[in-house]
């Protein structure tokens, strides 16, 4: 009986004619599963390189880690905006530190100063900034918070603007969350640390909303590179989570309302308004 392949001699291929189907997939799914196995495995550190900066306080050079964002893969993000990506949470890096004056910024708002808040700085932080122990690796969450935290404590010192406290305040509720997810997905046992760093996302969160909403009373659009719709949608958001009704419900008012406001945008906040209203019956309810 022929060969499926019997014909091709007349193709100058009679040595492939006699190959069997079936035992060459095997080798060739062998083949993958070895190249599987042989895959490098993905490190913190291979999307991270260090960024040099020029400190406009005491004007030393210093490097940060910084995340390569072409090497970066979104995932999803949450309600609130929070990013989440594979491998990797940018959100540890976002914050520039000076390991000679103390001073902290995010990197949004790296810059120069004026010379009252560069002296604001070194008066209140640089006086008595204990640096860093150097780390060469990756940043942990624990490390990544007390940065954060400094970069708070610059910016009220300098007098930032409420828009910049705000955006500092968010971006560590965030940080904190995931800090408390990954804590959570490592088994920790840890309950009275995991509660305690959701307490702390929840101050961080809430100072957030506070600070948006002055913002947005006192300042130019755009907001920390945020249009007025997103703005609006971020603040609806946390104001709902937070119970403070009223002032959900007006700013998803005026996205609903607006002809600028995204399809996809409107479609979100047709979403929480429904949410909204079950909130407001069900605490009605519970009042009654």
């Amino acid at each position: 009986m022929a060969g499926l392949l019997s014909g091709l001699a007349k193709l100058g291929l009679k040595n492939l004619e006699d190959m069997d189907l079936f035992e060459a997939q095997e080798e060739n799914d062998a083949v993958e599963e070895n190249k599987e196995a042989q895959a490098p495995e993905v490190k913190e550190e291979d999307f991270l390189f260090d960024k040099t900066y020029e400190c406009p306080v005491c004007y030393q050079t210093f490097k940060s880690k910084t995340v390569r964002s072409s090497k970066a893969r979104l995932l999803h993000t949450d309600r609130d905006l929070r990013p989440v990506y594979e491998h990797i949470d940018p959100l540890k890096y976002d914050v520039v530190v000076c390991n000679c004056c103390g001073y902290a910024v995010h990197t949004k708002f790296f810059g120069g100063l004026t010379p009252s808040q560069i002296k604001a700085v070194r008066e209140n932080i640089s006086m008595n900034f204990k640096s860093f122990d150097r780390n060469e690796g990756i940043y942990s969450y624990e490390e990544a918070l007390d940065r954060h935290k400094l970069c708070l404590a610059n910016t009220i010192v300098k007098h930032g603007k409420s828009s910049e406290k705000a955006y500092v305040c968010l971006k560590t509720g965030w940080l904190l969350r995931s800090y408390r997810e990954r804590l959570a997905e490592a088994g920790n046992n840890a309950t009275e640390e995991i509660e305690e760093i959701q307490k702390q996302e929840t101050e961080f969160l809430k100072n957030a909303l506070e600070g948006f909403i002055t913002a947005m009373q006192t300042e130019r659009f755009p907001i920390c590179g945020m249009d007025e719709q997103t703005l609006e949608y971020l603040i609806a958001v946390l104001a709902m989570e937070f119970e403070q009704y009223e002032i959900s419900a007006k700013m998803i008012s005026s996205l609903l309302v607006s002809k600028t406001t995204k399809s996809r945008t409107k479609e979100k906040a047709r979403d929480l308004k429904q949410e909204l209203i079950a909130k407001i019956k069900e605490k009605n309810a519970a009042a009654t």
